[in-house]
């Protein structure tokens, strides 16, 4: 594995790898995503075997490409997975298990594509397009003693933030399970909510992926929203606006419109530190889309996707270490000083750098929060998904931190968290909790 080259994957290539490896898409569509040429040659004219990696340089998977022969995906590791509901186990499922597990029931399965947040106009029209149907809230015309047939709700959601102002993923998924009660409780059926993970490429379809679901119909509800209910979806950003001019002469409103556009939060730097393995990426990663999901602008920095891009070319050697966490320090609190929140999650080894993001935060006027992700080195080494750890007591990895490079413990920590003892979960609702105190 290690004598392949690697090749790391964006959020939206991880959407396609997930698909592939779920048996939703060939690994013909994988190569395509992965390059400009045709289908079928390796990515990027690249040998043909190639490691697909995620940001954090986890092998995740062989892509196997060779000309004349139909491309191949053997798995290697999980792919990393999140908190929200849009990671829920029971709804994110490969498609040949929810394809599988629709048996061999009665009714012809439906899937009904959920893109956008339901209307009432929209969840109305699900009940019709469901089979069994209801002409009536709380009354369906499945006949007494037939079976009703089934429902795939299917979600596509993408692992990238969506725009500022748009409802993302979390919210989606929740907003499709109201939808889910509301069909099953109307209609009769059984309803099967699906997580799709999907950034929009155009070949193949999104149709094409449900029906590898197990569609046997697709539907899109966006579809079925009429053009006055759009018209009036369109118009909700400018509700309060038009409520400000009818309740102030033009003066008046132009003042108080200039107010609210000049408002201004002030900003925030979570920094997370712990040796590697010890679970702060997973945590950030997590909490940065919970502040999202909250509507707080959140920009996420973390340590190994920063090193491809910010700090490529630096070494390991302290004075490099020391260089690259204080240019996440400057572009977190250049983040933070327009408001925004930064949540970063480098190894941050040494006191000193940590002391001078803090001053970095600190001088562009933000609230500055340090995470010592305390996980004890026999955990994080047990961990060892990358297999650095293995390297390094080989003596493969020179100056690797922990084992031959020190970490020197924060004592000025805001919170503790050693994630042996506490969950994700846990460990995010800490972290959210001492944040919103400190923005309130």
């Amino acid at each position: 594995m290690t004598d392949s080259p690697a090749r790391v994957l964006s959020d939206d290539e991880l959407d396609v790898l997930e698909l592939t490896l779920g048996g939703a898409l060939p690994p013909s569509a994988l190569v395509a995503a992965l390059q400009d040429g045709p289908a079928g040659a390796a990515p990027n004219d690249a040998p043909t075997d190639v490691v697909l990696t995620d940001a954090e340089n986890t092998p995740l998977a062989r892509l196997t490409a060779r000309a004349g022969e139909a491309p191949a995906v053997e798995p290697l590791k999980p792919l990393a997975a999140a908190i929200g509901p849009q990671w829920d186990a029971a709804v994110r499922r490969p498609a040949r298990e929810v394809r599988a597990g629709l048996g061999d029931g009665p009714g012809a399965s439906v899937g009904l594509l959920v893109t956008e947040v339901p209307t009432r106009e929209e969840s109305d029209a699900a009940v019709a397009l469901a089979p069994g149907g209801a002409t009536a809230p709380g009354r369906s015309t499945v006949p007494d003693g037939a079976a009703p047939g089934t429902v795939l709700l299917l979600v596509p959601v993408a692992r990238r933030a969506p725009e500022p102002g748009v409802v993302g993923a979390p919210g989606l998924v929740r907003a499709a399970q109201g939808l889910a009660g509301t069909l099953a409780e109307r209609t009769g059926a059984r309803v099967i909510t699906v997580v799709v993970p999907w950034s929009g490429p155009a070949d193949p379809s999104l149709d094409e992926v449900a029906a590898a679901y197990g569609a046997a119909r697709v539907e899109r509800l966006a579809a079925h929203r009429s053009p006055a209910t759009a018209e009036r979806v369109a118009a909700l950003p400018g509700v309060r606006d038009e409520a400000v001019r009818a309740l102030y002469p033009p003066a008046s409103a132009a003042e108080l419109a200039r107010a609210a556009s000049g408002a201004h939060r002030r900003g925030a730097v979570v920094f997370f530190t712990g040796l590697s393995g010890s679970g702060k990426s997973t945590v950030a990663r997590a909490l940065a889309a919970e502040l999202e999901d909250d509507g707080l602008g959140t920009t996420l920095l973390d340590g190994d996707e920063v090193r491809q891009h910010l700090s490529k070319g630096l070494g390991f050697d302290r004075a490099s270490r020391e260089t690259n966490v204080e240019r996440i320090g400057y572009v977190a609190a250049l983040v933070a000083r327009h408001g925004g929140i930064a949540v970063a999650a480098p190894i941050a080894p040494f006191a000193a750098g940590r002391a001078r993001v803090r001053a970095l935060a600190e001088e562009a006027g933000a609230h500055f929060v340090l995470v010592h992700v305390s996980t004890p080195l026999e955990v994080c080494e047990a961990r060892d998904r990358k297999g650095f750890y293995a390297r390094a007591r080989a003596g493969e990895i020179a100056e690797f931190t922990g084992i031959s490079s020190p970490y020197e413990e924060p004592d000025d920590a805001d919170l503790v968290i050693d994630t042996t003892d506490v969950p994700v979960p846990d460990a995010v609702e800490q972290v959210r909790r001492h944040l919103l105190a400190l923005l309130d």
